[in-house]
């Protein structure tokens, strides 16, 4: 889930990041994420998928050929640190893919990305409550520990990167373009997040639906309507929009 970081760690990541959307000369998105977090932990590269149980999951980004490799090969395969993170909702250390044991685990994975270049791999789910967006994976090229302090700062890493995913135009089409960020900046995104997971808690009442089939209702409004997530769920949390099992969304009589 979201992990709430102290004040500091979470502000020094986000500027990293926003230092790195300004080197790129864009808009700060989970791009910048990934470079930030190659440029901060001891890791040779990073790579971020969008995942979910009702949809194919798809690559977003990644930082070199290796980590670019690493995302298809799981996807494709269907097996590695990313995918098992996504499953259990847990960050998947792996400090060495030579370990015996991953080896049997990881039966094509392991092999395959050795051959890719990566030795280490670190895999952190992406996610809001009960819901998963997707997982950043970092792999370092020689067997790698991450220490308490750098374990911290990559999942402070994972939850902008869930954040900024939230706040990104749903596009079932293809995967999504980082979107700009709301007028009050980093700040606003937390919140968003918040009301989205409210939202989709509110949902699963209206509909009599699990969490993820909630949330898939919440996204494809979104996108039918062409608007951002965050602003649906807020109609949503305001009571301005309901949700029927049997009819589509309806707007209430609160709406200004």
């Amino acid at each position: 889930m979201a992990r709430v970081r102290s004040n500091g760690r979470s502000a020094r990541v986000r500027v990293l990041v926003a230092e790195q959307a300004v080197r790129r000369g864009g808009r700060v998105g989970v791009l910048d994420v990934c470079t930030a977090a190659v440029a901060a932990l001891p890791v040779g590269g990073a790579g971020l998928s969008a995942m979910s149980k009702a949809a194919a999951s798809h690559p977003l980004c990644s930082t070199d050929d290796i980590s670019g490799q690493l995302e298809e090969l799981q996807l494709t395969l269907g097996e590695g640190p990313c995918v098992d993170a996504f499953t259990q909702g847990s960050a998947v250390l792996t400090p060495d893919l030579l370990t015996g044991e991953l080896q049997d685990h990881w039966a094509v994975f392991a092999d395959a990305a050795l051959e890719a270049g990566a030795r280490a791999v670190f895999a952190l789910p992406l996610q809001i409550g009960a819901i998963s967006l997707g997982v950043l994976d970092l792999y370092a090229n020689v067997p790698t520990v991450l220490d308490a302090g750098e374990l911290a700062d990559a999942l402070a890493f994972a939850d902008l990167a869930t954040l900024l995913l939230l706040d990104t135009e749903v596009d079932e089409t293809g995967p999504p373009a980082g979107g700009p960020l709301p007028e009050g900046g980093f700040e606003d995104l937390g919140a968003y997040r918040a009301e989205i997971d409210q939202a989709t808690g509110i949902l699963t009442v209206q509909l009599g639906v699990g969490i993820e089939e909630a949330f898939v209702r919440l996204r494809a409004h979104a996108y039918t309507q062409g608007r951002r997530l965050a602003d649906v769920a807020a109609d949503v949390v305001a009571h301005r929009l309901r949700f029927s099992p049997d009819t589509d969304p309806t707007r209430t009589d609160e709406e200004t």
